[in-house]
């Protein structure tokens, strides 16, 4: 019995810290060695033609380490195609070659374009060719040219979606200039910054129209991973510690239970050294069987972690690095080796006639005080031996709390965790924050008009369909809004702007800086949009859609996860779009309002407008729920582990004074009784002492996770223990040690008397 719980004890443990230093090793490493390889651009600038020459930007890009440059670029329509019909476009640049001293392309299919009429586009060579994907030889239409594509090239920097000839992109006019730079210090968005600053030292003011770091590019990469690192790590260490403990309290309950099988090994002529070596071998075994089993089950959730973390970067493939593995396979042998060392050296110093003679009682006197004193108490008679029995081994007793206070600790954690994300994403993805959105579908949207699966067209027009919307029974608030892709200038990233009207204070949106906008060219972004491209509240950055440029003022931070989306109003689209005609009305009623009705009365003013699917909260707090409880349960049963292994030897070396109560009218339950009551004691204090631990724990937590997944959770959704859960919680170091010690206690109240006294 001893042996599996070791061995359980240790596969588990070893299978968290491979998942979890494993993640943390390789969360970066994959995005790092690539952009050394290829020499990727620290930073990706685009500059206005018009205000600098390319001869000052040259000269000016003398402060950096290395760069390349400068190329002329343009952003080429592609026409309308697709569901939604909104225009596709590249970020085409000319360049010669896929060389130089920075962002060296990969070009992993094909050649590169060597004349006009060519063209390169920039794919992941791990992407998925999907229908209607272009390929080699086919061709595009771009301003008013057909391209054919010779190759597919892979910038690490993501500093085009396209490249030509220099003379191919002289004849699309081009409309910026792209330098690519590399700095000598570029770990942090300060230094990016101050890198930036030295190469537009000198140049005229308004010349540059934006830019992208790398930084930006590194924490989409290594985002997702590194948001579980956090409470992997956290889990990992606690179940390493259990670990330790319990295998302590296991080596040493077995050296006092074999006293009788230590003095014979002495008496045949062991030595002291040999006696130590028997009880190291014997736990040294199971320990190694499951760390063996650990690291392998650790390798196969860590790789499926990473490689879909990964995956859209093209690092397929990913595995947990072999010194990882090396550190475990070592690592977790000697901590069991250690802990069990000094029980070890105990047994060694006994002597032949003191261990056989000593038997496997504890000695008298042990814990006399406090049982005398709780014979004096009101209790019932098999509670108060219950009590007493931990002080009889105070050491073992020591190891046993030791083990449910990181359990209860584990269990704290995880429900804290719970509560905060689940708050969090509730209130990030705005669900239940309206009642009914309606869905007006665009005239280029879907199948022409007249098409049996086109959907039905509005017949009001914008301003016709929210006064019909704000007439109709029942209304509070009603906010329009429509969305428009645009590309934010100098990066190839194409952005989700939402512009609204109306109440929109309704929509559930948590603002966390600045404030909200009420003026156009202005915008609110979320703490990933600012983290990633090294912006703060207060900067302007310039949006492009169509031709046109919209220069807007970050105003303001909200609450929401994507990082690719903006937040604007109607002042803003009418400098972009001002045709464009809202698309979704988000409605909400009075209380007991009839929402098939609602909808029913409203379409019967226009059948166009289409009830769609609310705001869904997304899939990745259930994952990490998933994940957690997961790692609790294994935690909770390796100290429930420790607990049943501590009963099991408790109640064997009792085994006599058990017959001897038995004897003398104690009845089966009543040993039950005794038995639980004196873990469910240590449980109540494994309580006590593990809860804080556990809030502790959720606050360094939780504040990491969110700076990992590059958003900012808000205080009150970090104090998430009201007095009513921690009452609750106190009860889980009960139930860990009540559930562990309840099978072994059953077996020894139901231990005859004749066989636990035979041998006197």
């Amino acid at each position: 019995m001893q042996t599996v719980v070791i061995g359980v004890v240790v596969l588990l443990s070893t299978t968290m810290i491979v998942v979890a230093v494993g993640l943390l090793a390789a969360s970066s490493a994959p995005f790092d060695s690539a952009y050394a390889r290829q020499s990727g651009a620290h930073l990706v600038a685009s500059y206005d033609p018009s205000k600098v020459s390319d001869s000052q930007l040259t000269n000016a890009a003398s402060a950096a380490k290395a760069s390349a440059g400068p190329f002329a670029m343009a952003t080429l329509d592609l026409g309308s195609s697709g569901k939604s019909g909104v225009p596709q476009s590249l970020v085409t640049v000319g360049r010669a070659d896929p060389g130089g001293a920075v962002d060296r392309l990969n070009l992993w299919k094909g050649r590169w374009a060597d004349k006009p009429g060519e063209i390169v586009l920039n794919r992941n060579p791990t992407a998925s060719e999907g229908r209607g994907a272009p390929t080699l030889t086919s061709t595009v239409e771009v301003a008013g040219q057909r391209l054919t594509i010779v190759g597919f090239a892979y910038s690490v920097s993501q500093s085009a979606d396209a490249w030509v000839t220099p003379a191919q992109m002289t004849s699309v006019k081009p409309t910026a200039t792209q330098m690519l730079y590399r700095f000598a210090q570029a770990g942090t968005n300060a230094q990016v910054s101050a890198g930036q600053a030295a190469v537009t030292a000198g140049l005229p003011s308004g010349a540059l129209v934006g830019t992208q770091s790398y930084l930006g590019l590194r924490a989409l990469a290594t985002g997702e991973p590194n948001t579980f690192v956090p409470f992997l790590m956290v889990f990992g260490w606690l179940g390493l510690a259990v670990a330790v403990l319990i295998v302590a309290n296991v080596v040493s309950g077995a050296v006092v239970a074999g006293f009788k099988h230590i003095g014979v090994l002495k008496a045949l002529g062991f030595t002291p050294t040999q006696v130590m070596a028997v009880y190291l071998t014997m736990i040294s075994i199971p320990a190694i069987i499951g760390c063996a089993g650990g690291t392998v089950l650790g390798n196969v959730l860590a790789e499926s972690l990473l490689t879909r973390a990964f995956e859209n970067y093209g690092a397929d493939g990913i595995t947990v690095p072999i010194w990882v593995d090396v550190v475990v396979v070592l690592g977790v042998p000697v901590l069991v080796a250690l802990s069990a060392l000094l029980p070890a050296l105990r047994a060694r110093s006994l002597s032949a006639s003191q261990a056989i003679s000593a038997g496997s009682a504890p000695r008298a006197g042990r814990g006399l005080r406090a049982q005398r004193w709780l014979s004096g108490t009101r209790l019932p008679r098999a509670v108060s031996l219950g009590l007493g029995l931990p002080f009889a081994r105070p050491a073992r007793t020591a190891l046993t709390l030791a083990a449910v206070v990181l359990g209860v600790t584990s269990v704290t954690l995880a429900v804290g965790l719970g509560k905060s994300l689940t708050e969090y994403q509730t209130a990030s993805s705005r669900v239940d924050a309206v009642d009914v959105a309606l869905f007006a579908a665009p005239e280029d949207e879907g199948p022409p008009p007249g098409d049996p699966a086109a959907p039905p067209r509005p017949k009001l027009s914008d301003a016709a369909d929210e006064a019909l919307i704000r007439s109709t029974p029942g209304v509070t608030s009603v906010t329009v809004s429509a969305n428009l892709p645009m590309r934010l200038a100098g990066t190839s990233t194409d952005l989700q702007v939402s512009f609204y009207r109306g109440d929109f204070e309704q929509v559930g949106y948590r603002l966390l800086e600045g404030r909200w906008f009420d003026g156009p060219g202005q915008v609110v972004v979320s703490q990933r949009f600012l983290l990633q491209r090294g912006l703060d509240v207060g900067d302007t950055i310039t949006l492009q859609s169509q031709g046109r440029n919209v220069r807007a003022k970050i105003v303001g931070k909200a609450m929401y996860n994507s990082g690719d989306e903006v937040l604007s109003n109607w002042q803003t689209l009418a400098l972009a779009a001002p045709t464009v005609r809202a698309s979704l009305y988000e409605i909400t009623v009075k209380p007991g309002t009839n929402l098939d009705a609602f909808v029913a009365a409203v379409q019967k003013g226009d059948p166009g407008l289409i009830e769609t699917d609310g705001q869904a909260a997304g899939s990745f707090v259930a994952i990490v729920l998933a994940t957690v409880v997961l790692l609790t349960l294994m935690l909770g049963t390796v100290a429930a582990l420790g607990v049943f292994n501590t009963v099991i030897l408790n109640t064997r070396e009792r085994r006599r004074d058990l017959g001897m109560l038995k004897s003398i009218g104690m009845t089966p339950s009543q040993v039950t009784v005794m038995v639980v009551t004196s873990m469910a004691a240590l449980g109540a204090v494994g309580g006590l002492l593990g809860i804080p631990l556990g809030m502790l724990a959720h606050r360094l937590v939780v504040p990491a996770m969110a700076n990992a997944a590059q958003v900012e959770i808000p205080a009150a959704m970090i104090a998430v223990y009201p007095w009513t859960l921690l009452a609750l919680l106190t009860l889980a170091g009960i139930f860990i040690a009540a559930a562990g010690a309840y099978l072994p206690a059953r077996t020894a109240a139901h231990t005859t008397i004749a066989k636990v006294l035979h041998n006197e």
